[in-house]
């Protein structure tokens, strides 16, 4: 089976070497790397360029935004699986896609893989901050504040060829729109990977202050809505909640 992986990048000279330098030494062999840039003003194609041999396609041009870069990406992508890695983020190691590749091979019935995921300070990326431990799904844990790191989420391109990509009405909150579609919604079938697949950096976009994280909690109660369901009161509290144990969690990374 061949894997597409989607990294977005803008002006992501800082950290996107070590983003390229862990797709690109995996050791599954039907990998089809992807990089849609938003029109970069700094040195992040010049460093794309010195690992053009392990990138199948670069796309550079405007963009409406993160998730309209991720759906351009996902047409892109001719895998039979797709997963996507931000240009702060990398694998924890060069096994990565082998092993979720093996889940999707035990049962050809998966349609999505999801594992693990550890924050890491974000100039020593070997130093742990928090670790996201996903454990196993059971229906309906989406209406107890669950979800799963979306950087380690892989879901065959079938999926969404069938139920659609991200909704770009949603500006932080549309991966978790597309996972409680997915999984809560549609009942994807799901196999989870114990292990620490990727590193994320603290300070992205998504964990940079407190007011983004309100507004996301906002999207998040609209993400049900455009689904035509309704949360639990606890539901979207319960979310941020989770996130407090994992700073508790001591890292495991394979």
């Amino acid at each position: 089976m061949k894997i597409s992986i989607i990294t977005i990048t803008y002006n992501s000279a800082q950290t996107l070497e070590d983003t390229l330098k862990s797709v690109t030494s995996q050791d599954y062999p039907n990998l089809e790397y992807i990089i849609i840039d938003g029109k970069s003003k700094d040195t992040t194609l010049q460093i794309v360029d010195k690992y053009k041999s392990g990138i199948a396609k670069v796309v550079s041009e405007k963009d409406k935004g993160l998730y309209d870069a991720l759906n351009k990406g996902i047409k892109h992508a001719t895998g039979d699986v797709i997963g996507m890695l931000h240009s702060d983020d990398l694998y924890s190691n060069e096994s990565v896609i082998t092993n979720v590749m093996k889940k999707f091979a035990e049962d050809p019935s998966v349609e999505g893989v999801y594992a693990d995921l550890v924050f890491v300070n974000r100039n020593d990326t070997n130093k742990s901050m928090r670790v996201w431990e996903s454990g196993t799904y059971q229906e309906g844990d989406f209406l107890k504040g669950w979800m799963p790191p979306h950087p380690t989420f892989f879901v065959r391109k079938e999926v969404y060829e069938k139920f659609g990509g991200f909704n770009t009405e949603l500006k932080l909150s549309a991966d978790y729109e597309l996972m409680l579609r997915l999984i809560h919604k549609n009942n994807i079938k799901l196999a989870y990977l114990p292990q620490v697949i990727v590193k994320m950096r603290m300070g992205g976009v998504s964990n940079v202050s407190f007011f983004v994280k309100l507004k996301a909690n906002l999207e998040d109660k609209l993400a049900w809505k455009l689904n035509g369901m309704k949360p639990k009161f606890s539901t979207i509290i319960m979310k941020p909640l989770r996130k407090i144990k994992q700073y508790f969690k001591r890292a495991y990374i394979a």
